[in-house]
């Protein structure tokens, strides 16, 4: 996960013995199989081993992760999509321009299709993805700069959602859900959500024919049986049905509406799909290099999966597709520069340095740039008579007013050159 500044919470460690209890209460209609707790352990302790070096993006140690996942996906006789399981892709993004002289990383997605069991419904798509990617020995980003270029191993960052999405194909490989799934580990996630939109903007499926996408990052600490799920909002179905299936698992589930969020999940809920993410909260040792296995709940963790192989068999059986909200949310506090209270609701694609301008990943429902027309994919290219080359000179401009104030912003959308009219909103 890619959030700064982290929060300081503690710590929780379990212990493989609390594995039998865990299997014993997580049975699923449609499924002789439980989460496993030693597997999902095991997985951990390879993808964060010092052999992988922290798996940064463009590093063997990243390759050989996801030549790891490829061949799980493969044991499971999962399908492939066109080129093999691996989706190759440049990483660029202003990110990387800023701490490296390289100007692009070759990497990779990792993606497995399982197609679904009723003749009707297989042609529409769940996706379960987790970023495989870590900072690796870099110090951009690490909250332990003094370790220099110490192996951050990233356990619960996120060794822990890739084991989860894993689990998962093995359970659900067992016994299919009635729409198919795709199941995707993303690299480039620290360096700005890269391979969640490289996947979204070259997606082996139809976008339209994928109803859900449920995100896994960071869900190896779980503490007093509680995990966070963002986005409940973005369908109207999706709390009803995640009471549904908690109520086998009996989880303390924290709901929180919003569709946007320093995940992979965001490209997705940029472009109109219902989202879900799981989370068990930030800890000390968040993006360093003690974020070691050691340190996860397996058999939380196991719990966690429980609860997402539940809701994913709600998603994957109902008679009709999800409803699709783009929720208002809050303005954020954060964010904004020093001193400044305007607000516009745009969101900022950190990962297109090479654009002319400022590519919008999206816009926050109900702000000011909602209003205006703004939408995702959009290229602002002026903003109030300014040029707008980057976000550098997006922000200045944006600073430079005050809220109420009405000014006149140029995006690119497609080939067309559209103008449109901002009343300037007020932060918080």
């Amino acid at each position: 996960m890619n959030i700064r500044p982290a929060l300081a919470v503690g710590a929780a460690v379990s212990t493989l013995a609390l594995a039998a209890c865990v299997s014993a209460s997580m049975g699923r209609p449609g499924s002789s199989l439980r989460p496993d707790s030693a597997r999902i352990r095991g997985d951990v302790e390879f993808l964060a081993s010092d052999a992988l070096q922290g798996r940064g993006t463009g590093t063997p140690g990243n390759d050989s992760a996801a030549a790891f996942a490829a061949r799980r996906y493969a044991s499971l006789h999962l399908q492939p999509m066109s080129r093999g399981y691996l989706q190759p892709f440049e990483a660029r993004s202003a990110v990387l321009a800023h701490v490296s002289s390289r100007a692009a990383l070759q990497t990779q997605n990792i993606v497995a299709f399982l197609p679904g069991g009723d003749a009707v419904l297989r042609g529409q798509v769940i996706v379960l993805g987790a970023h495989i990617d870590h900072p690796g020995r870099s110090t951009d980003g690490a909250l332990d700069p003094e370790a220099r270029d110490a192996i951050r191993n990233g356990a619960d960052d996120n060794a822990s959602g890739t084991a989860a999405v894993l689990e998962l194909a093995r359970l659900f490989a067992a016994h299919p859900a009635r729409r198919s799934i795709l199941f995707v580990n993303f690299s480039g996630e620290e360096l700005g959500l890269l391979g969640s939109q490289y996947f979204v903007e070259h997606s082996p499926v139809a976008l339209d024919s994928i109803v859900a996408m449920i995100n896994f990052d960071m869900v190896g600490r779980m503490r007093r049986d509680s995990v966070i799920v963002y986005g409940v909002a973005t369908a109207r179905e999706f709390p009803a049905l995640l009471d549904s299936a908690n109520a086998r698992v009996r989880l303390a589930v924290r709901g929180l509406g919003d569709g946007f969020g320093p995940s992979d999940h965001s490209s997705f809920f940029a472009r109109g799909i219902p989202v879900l993410h799981f989370f068990t909260n930030l800890h000390d040792d968040y993006h360093r290099a003690t974020d070691d296995a050691d340190k996860i709940n397996a058999a939380g963790e196991a719990r966690i999966v429980a609860l997402a192989e539940a809701v994913v068999r709600e998603i994957g059986s109902r008679a009709g597709r999800l409803t699709f909200v783009r929720g208002a949310a809050p303005a954020p506090i954060a964010g904004g520069r020093t001193g400044s209270s305007v607000y516009l609701g745009s969101i900022p694609d950190i990962s297109a340095p090479d654009v002319k301008g400022l590519r919008l990943t999206g816009v926050r429902a109900g702000s000011p740039a909602d209003s205006a027309g703004m939408k995702a994919g959009d290229i602002v290219v002026e903003f109030d008579g300014k040029q707008v080359s980057d976000l550098q000179s997006y922000s200045d401009a944006v600073y430079a007013h005050q809220p109420g104030e009405v000014v006149e912003v140029v995006v690119l959308r497609a080939t067309e050159r559209v103008k449109l009219k901002v009343k300037l909103g007020r932060r918080g």
